[in-house]
């Protein structure tokens, strides 16, 4: 009877606790709190645009340095790959050859002159005893042609004489430029003829050219851009020119486009442009692979947003605009050119609206959002997530006028 007593209260206590539980209701989800995000209403400005290029760098002149007469080269007399000085001597050829050929020109020299004496002495005798017709005319035009002849042949040999000087001196190979050497092309003891006359190059380092191209479809943006008039350029075509190093420093000086191709390339369909930057320290060589930044074009009445605010992604550039009801929704747009940590965006943007610039990362469209409002210029908060950037600039044109 005992254990039959302790089993009901056993169980009368389990059935009460169950009830118990039972009634209490489940305590309900807690919703949370909407993202914050820093946005940026965008509107309609001037902006300026610097178009970006890759470029090579030239010598604004590179010489050939050539033998100008035939013979042994004797000595090179400069160090290989060093700057060189305008009219530094560069090499040496065998001069004596030379120097027997201009002393036979002026024992010639000294020939003629004595008999142009002789002839015009004769003629000095001639003369008067024609005019008293002791001697025939005929005697007085031998005298006369003689004389003339004489002279003629003093002059033909002063010629020789200067042309065995000028070959003399052409011993002597100097460069016409200052810039850099290149190696020697002929060795001391070589034979050096017309068909191995060139001995070496010298290419001028200041100023330094920097070619770079345009596509066909660049320069019919930029004609449609400027008669639009979507984009204005500096008045005749003076832009800057700024020049990014390898290793991605810039240049200290700035240059000008000093030439634009009247033609496209018929071999790469490209439009050739040319800027001229000074490089006194020699800094730049011939051949350097740079980047080229063009300054000076502005577009007109564009939107232009930040760098953080763009997603490259499946759909291609999209941004997080935030809408009057503090909702997030994403948005594609076609972004242009860079304009310092900006993007030009051509399209899918309207002046008043609001993009989110930082804590892009945690949104999801529909989302309520908490926007804090930037100051254009501003800097994303330490630690804040930032949206990756499209690659590169789409359709970047160039400032050079086609």
């Amino acid at each position: 009877m005992r254990t039959m007593l302790n089993w009901r209260n056993t169980a009368g206590l389990i059935a009460v606790l169950l009830a118990a539980g039972c009634s209490k209701e489940k305590p309900a989800a807690v919703a949370p709190p909407p993202a914050e995000v820093g946005v940026m209403t965008v509107a309609l400005k001037d902006v300026p645009l610097v178009y970006d290029f890759v470029g090579q760098t030239e010598s604004s002149q590179q010489v050939e340095i050539r033998s100008r007469v035939n013979g042994f080269l004797d000595k090179r007399v400069y160090t290989e790959g060093s700057l060189v000085k305008a009219g530094q001597t560069l090499f040496l050829m065998d001069r004596k050859p030379f120097e027997a050929t201009l002393q036979a020109a002026e024992a010639q020299l000294g020939q003629e002159q004595a008999r142009l004496s002789t002839a015009r002495a004769d003629l000095k005798r001639v003369r008067p005893l024609a005019e008293r017709n002791a001697l025939s005319q005929r005697d007085l035009d031998d005298a006369i042609g003689k004389e003339q002849a004489a002279a003629a042949a003093v002059e033909g040999a002063r010629a020789n004489v200067i042309s065995a000087k000028l070959n003399l001196g052409y011993t002597t190979i100097t460069s016409p430029v200052a810039g850099l050497s290149s190696f020697a092309k002929r060795q001391p003891g070589s034979y050096i003829d017309t068909t191995n006359s060139l001995l070496t190059y010298v290419a001028k380092l200041d100023p330094m050219w920097v070619n770079f191209s345009l596509s066909e479809n660049e320069v019919l943006r930029i004609r449609s851009d400027r008669e639009s008039g979507a984009v204005k350029y500096p008045e005749q075509d003076k832009f800057e020119v700024a020049i990014v190093l390898a290793d991605g420093s810039e240049f200290p000086n700035r240059g000008r486009i000093a030439f634009a191709d009247a033609a496209f390339s018929q071999e790469t369909g490209t439009y050739r442009v040319r800027a001229e930057v000074a490089n006194p320290e020699g800094v730049l060589r011939p051949g350097q692979f740079v980047r080229v930044k063009v300054h000076g074009a502005m577009r007109t009445q564009a939107i232009a947003v930040p760098q953080e605010a763009i997603v490259q992604g499946p759909r291609g550039q999209t941004v997080w605009v935030v809408g009057p009801d503090n909702k997030a929704q994403q948005r594609v747009i076609d972004a242009g050119e860079w304009t310092g940590n900006n993007w030009v965006v051509r399209s899918g943007l309207k002046a008043g609206e609001r993009v989110a610039v930082t804590g892009t990362l945690r949104l999801v469209p529909g989302a309520p959002v908490r926007p804090v409002e930037m100051k254009p210029g501003a800097t994303p908060a330490a630690g804040a997530p930032a949206a990756s950037g499209p690659a590169a600039a789409p359709g970047a044109s160039a400032g050079g006028k086609p």
